[in-house]
């Protein structure tokens, strides 16, 4: 009987809710949470960046959470992946989650471009063209262009074939934004 007592003691010991209680004693999480966009920022505050996480930006711009959007994508960015950067660039350049800054976003962009990313090419290039957040330089702009539309980028392909008719993918809507300022 004794033997019986001692062997029902030792199960109940390593079930799963003794387990996981001993888990919990000694300062675990018992159900972590995944999938969430609190688990997404708290890895992104503690450091960990991967597509996965930076691509959740896109989700959370989309339903107009700008601050936390900047937050993980500025991160991502840091981290070195270039969509975040030209999303870092479309925040910026729209006063989302901060002030409008043509000059952050122009920079943004070309960090994308020089780390070889056609959309940050092609935004690169149109800032060139334009002369927003930087000085207009035409020639260098369709070369960043040129570069978008040889890595096989649709819509540098089709402003080159447009003979860099800037109109071809800028909507009027925003011709003000891109007007001189003198």
């Amino acid at each position: 009987m004794r033997l019986a007592i001692i062997a029902a003691g030792l199960l109940l010991a390593s079930s799963p809710a003794a387990l996981a209680q001993a888990d919990a004693d000694a300062g675990g999480t018992l159900n972590p949470e995944e999938l969430t966009l609190n688990r997404v920022m708290k890895d992104v505050a503690e450091g960990r960046t991967s597509m996965t996480i930076c691509a959740t930006g896109y989700y959370i711009t989309k339903s107009g959470r700008h601050e936390m959007a900047r937050e993980l994508f500025e991160r991502c960015a840091q981290a070195g992946w270039t969509g975040a950067m030209t999303w870092m660039s479309q925040l910026d350049d729209n006063g989302l989650g901060g002030l409008e800054n043509p000059d952050a976003a122009a920079e943004w962009d070309r960090r994308a471009a020089e780390a070889g990313d056609p959309v940050g090419k092609l935004n690169y290039g149109l800032d060139l063209m334009r002369g927003r957040g930087v000085v207009e330089n035409r020639a260098l702009g369709r070369q960043y262009i040129d570069d978008a539309a040889r890595s096989g980028l649709p819509t540098a392909r089709r402003l080159r074939a447009a003979d860099y008719d800037l109109d071809v993918v800028t909507p009027d809507a925003d011709n003000w934004k891109y007007a001189p300022a003198f």
